[in-house]
């Protein structure tokens, strides 16, 4: 029963992917109620809906249905326009050899609803196009160190040979090419000359592009504006603008999020002085808005992983005595009860910040109840790819439940580094991210012992196969992730340090953090190793007629947690599920197999980290 549940979802999910990729037929407009009585009415006939829907929002003629005392030589002109304005409306959509009918219903001798005028279209065959070309003014067009960006732009150019020609398809096109160029070195580049002939005989069209770059600029400094309460060079150096290095649209932005992110900020906008005469040491204007010293917030959340939660965020802003900014946070869930505080520093000119912070926890972990205590103290840099921290941690674990293993604790020194190299950090449709930490410390009780903690991750989103209508690709994401203890036999870890698996992020078709190691009476319980991978297949769909922000995606999840590397089991989570790109992040909505279970699991998580 389980696994025909599973084929059915996954059959409704694959179902659902198509939705909206074929033609529907027989659209006629529908009367609506009108505020004022209609001098006549209009209806498109069409068994195209799209083009229904395109004549009968777009055409000028539905202006004048409600004006008063309309004269029949009035209406005659209105109905010459209406077929020449119908022919221009579908040649954007290109189409240039329609049939078209215009002609006015009377209404029937004695009923009481006004004439109508019909527009009955037979659109023809698409136009498509025949060749492209794409040039570039001087000095862009003969300078080598040009030649790369010349030659992704016209390798990314949209409206290849036989696509349909559209006037969206054509604007579309000409603005991503123009994009590529203002992201990197040209900000002021514009299309210098544009043409699209077609023949509306044989119904190709040749297209013909020039752009021009204009010059190149570089960031120079940064001129804040709006920054009263908060240190002016502290702010700076969470920017950290490249002075002197090529402006890149990325950088701009990372700066951006930077300082939005800082949480000192309500918003902050950046961008190139436009009165900027030297070009090669750019002023980079911030329009800030600050945050006031303190704020509280209060949030309800859902996760298929833990269940509901309510959580109070309180900032501080400048916290007394040092200055430093404080984020504390109660968080109430049925799984996790917490309270943590983190306290952090004004970066300094090398972009290194101190902090500190201290957690309490009371979470399910395995088959038991956990208590810890985590004290941790060191510094942290964000840069425009990499972060780093280095950092002390004190931690104190005790289990609760039949059988529980004993309490400890432990003092750890840990660097960690993560690097991320995706084309967008909402979400992401290329590029990689890399990160690890490692440690050494000492077990302070029941007795001192030392000990190496290690852990990685890793993800990959591979683009394969051409594009669709939005220039969205398939993709393959690969992900893994590994964890290690090195101990001696019978140490005694502290809880939180050692691992678990399973659950939305990890092991799809397992419940959250279910799969550790097996203790004599059969518990789970955290584990000195861990592994766990995933491929997952990410397609592009078209839902609602939207081709850019829904996909279809099919997975398999592997992993393992388990005390002794020569004796360990493998869990496989085989799945489908769907993906809604929102303005936040991707929101996820999976259906996952267990094999080992044998259970269907439902899993939904929103947004992208990592």
């Amino acid at each position: 029963m389980k696994r025909l549940l599973l084929l059915g979802a996954m059959a409704c999910l694959q179902a659902c992917g198509t939705l909206g990729s074929r033609g529907e037929e027989g659209e006629q407009e529908q009367v609506e109620g009108e505020a004022a009585p209609l001098s006549f009415q209009v209806r498109i006939v069409s068994e195209d809906r799209r083009i229904a829907s395109h004549l009968r929002q777009h055409m000028d003629i539905r202006r004048f249905r409600s004006f008063p005392d309309l004269q029949a030589s009035e209406l005659r002109r209105l109905m010459g326009e209406a077929e020449t304005n119908a022919r221009d409306l579908l040649a954007a959509l290109g189409y240039f050899q329609p049939r078209l009918d215009v002609r006015m219903e009377q209404p029937q001798e004695g009923a009481d609803t006004p004439l109508r005028v019909v527009v009955e279209v037979e659109p023809g065959e698409v136009a498509k196009v025949a060749g492209h070309e794409i040039g570039f003014a001087q000095p862009m067009a003969s300078d080598p160190r040009t030649e790369e960006l010349r030659r992704v732009i016209r390798e990314g150019w949209l409206l290849r040979e036989g696509r349909p020609f559209t006037q969206e398809a054509w604007d579309a096109a000409k603005a991503g090419g123009l994009r590529t160029l203002q992201r990197d070195r040209y900000p002021v580049a514009r299309i210098a000359d544009s043409q699209a002939r077609v023949n509306a005989d044989t119904l190709l069209a040749d297209l013909r592009i020039t752009y021009d770059a204009g010059p190149a600029y570089r960031f120079g400094a940064l001129d804040l504006r709006g920054v009263e309460r908060y240190d002016a060079a502290g702010i700076r150096n969470i920017a950290r603008i490249p002075t002197g290095r090529d402006y890149s649209e990325s950088s701009l932005l990372d700066a951006q999020q930077r300082l939005v992110s800082s949480g000192y900020f309500d918003s902050a906008f950046l961008m190139l002085d436009p009165d900027e005469a030297d070009p090669d040491h750019a002023t980079v204007i911030a329009q800030l808005r600050e945050a006031q010293y303190q704020k509280v917030v209060f949030g309800l959340g859902f996760s298929t992983d833990t269940g509901p939660r309510a959580s109070v965020d309180h900032t501080h802003n400048k916290m007394w005595p040092f200055g430093w900014r404080a984020l504390n946070q109660i968080a109430l869930g049925t799984s996790t009860q917490s309270l943590a505080t983190r306290w952090t520093a004004m970066p300094g000119s090398a972009g290194w910040a101190w902090y500190t912070g201290a957690a309490l926890e009371r979470s399910d972990y395995g088959d038991f109840r956990a208590r810890s205590v985590s004290l941790t103290g060191g510094r942290m840099k964000s840069g425009e790819h990499i972060d780093r921290r280095y950092y002390v941690q004190y931690d104190l674990g005790t289990t609760e439940g039949s059988g529980a293993p004993g309490g400890s604790s432990s003092i750890l020194g840990n660097y960690a580094w993560t690097g991320r190299y995706f084309n967008d950090r909402t979400n992401p449709a290329s590029g990689y991210g890399l990160a690890a930490e490692a440690g050494l410390g000492f077990t302070l009780s029941p007795r001192q012992e030392p000990f190496l903690r290690f852990s990685a991750r890793a993800l990959r989103f591979w683009p394969f196969g051409g594009s669709n209508e939005a220039g969205r690709r398939n993709r393959l994401a690969l992900r893994a992730d590994l964890g290690a203890i090195h101990a001696a036999a019978g140490v005694n870890i502290p809880v939180r340090l050692l691992f678990l698996t399973g659950g939305d992020t990890t092991v799809r078709g397992y419940g959250y953090q279910s799969i550790g190691t097996r203790l004599d009476d059969g518990s789970i319980y955290g584990a000195r190793y861990m592994g766990s991978g995933s491929v997952e297949w990410q397609r592009p769909v078209k839902l609602f007629g939207d081709a850019a922000s829904f996909e279809h995606t099919t997975f398999v999840d592997v992993g393992t947690a388990t005390d002794t590397l020569s004796q360990y089991k493998l869990y496989t989570g085989v799945g489908t599920g769907m993906r809604w790109s929102s303005p936040v992040g991707p929101l996820q909505l999976d259906v996952a197999y267990g094999l080992q279970d044998r259970q269907v699991r439902l899993h939904l998580r929103m947004g992208f980290q990592f």
